[in-house]
C-alpha cells in the first residue's frame, strides 16, 4: 500500500473519485425529484438534466442543466489546475486530465456508469490546450445554435480542438488528447445511432 504515499498516484485518484461525481443526477434528485438516468437518454449530463427536469419544471431546467454544464467542466479544470500548482511534469497533467474524464464517463458512485463526458473533457482541455479549446467552444456554439442537436454539436466541436491541437501544436504527443477523443466519441455511439435512425432529439 506503499504507492498509496505517492504524490502522482494521489493526483490520480483525486481525478478520477472527483471526475466521477455524478453532478446532474445529484443536482436533478435534490432540487427536481426525478432521476434523469431512468428518463430520456439515461446520461447524467447537462443536456439530459436540461431535457428531462424540463418537462415539469422548464425555468429550473435552464439552472440545473447550467449548474451541470458548470460543475462537469468545474471538475476537470480544479484537478488539472492543482496539478499544475504542485507542478508535476506534464504527462502526470495529462494523465490526471484522462482519468477525470474517464471518471465521468465511468463514474465509481454509478457502478462504471456514467455521462458522455463533453463538460469535462473541456474543462481538463481548457487547460491544457486553451487555445484549441476555444476554437472547439467556437464551433460548438455555431452548431448549437443551428443544428440544435446536442451530440452533433459536441462531435463537431471535439473534432474542431484534435484538428487544432495539430495544427497548432504539431510536434506535441498528442496520445492523451486523442484517447479522451476517443473515449467521448465512444459514449456518443448510441447518439449516432439514434441520430441515422432520425431518432435523435433536437434541443430546444
Amino acid at each position: 500500500m506503499d504507492f498509496l504515499f505517492n504524490l502522482n498516484v494521489q493526483f490520480y485518484l483525486a481525478a478520477y473519485l472527483l471526475g466521477g461525481i455524478p453532478f446532474g443526477l445529484i443536482l436533478a434528485k435534490v432540487f427536481a425529484g426525478v432521476n434523469i438516468t431512468d428518463s430520456g437518454s439515461g446520461s447524467i449530463g447537462a443536456t439530459n438534466v436540461l431535457r428531462v427536469v424540463k418537462e415539469t419544471n422548464p425555468k429550473l431546467a435552464k439552472k440545473l442543466g447550467a449548474a451541470t454544464l458548470a460543475l462537469d467542466a468545474l471538475k476537470g479544470i480544479i484537478v488539472v489546475l492543482a496539478a499544475k500548482y504542485f507542478e508535476m511534469s506534464d504527462s502526470v497533467q495529462w494523465m490526471v486530465a484522462v482519468l477525470a474524464v474517464i471518471g465521468h464517463c465511468f463514474s465509481p458512485y454509478m457502478w462504471f456508469e456514467g455521462g458522455k463526458g463533453v463538460a469535462t473533457g473541456m474543462g481538463v482541455m481548457a487547460v491544457m490546450l486553451p487555445i484549441p479549446t476555444a476554437i472547439a467552444l467556437l464551433v460548438w456554439g455555431v452548431a448549437a445554435k443551428t443544428i440544435r442537436i446536442s451530440s452533433l454539436s459536441s462531435m463537431l466541436g471535439l473534432l474542431a480542438l484534435v484538428i487544432a491541437s495539430f495544427v497548432l501544436y504539431p510536434t506535441m504527443f498528442h496520445a492523451p488528447v486523442l484517447f479522451i477523443a476517443f473515449i467521448l466519441f465512444y459514449k456518443h455511439i448510441p447518439n449516432f445511432v439514434r441520430l441515422v435512425k432520425g431518432e435523435e432529439k433536437r434541443v430546444a
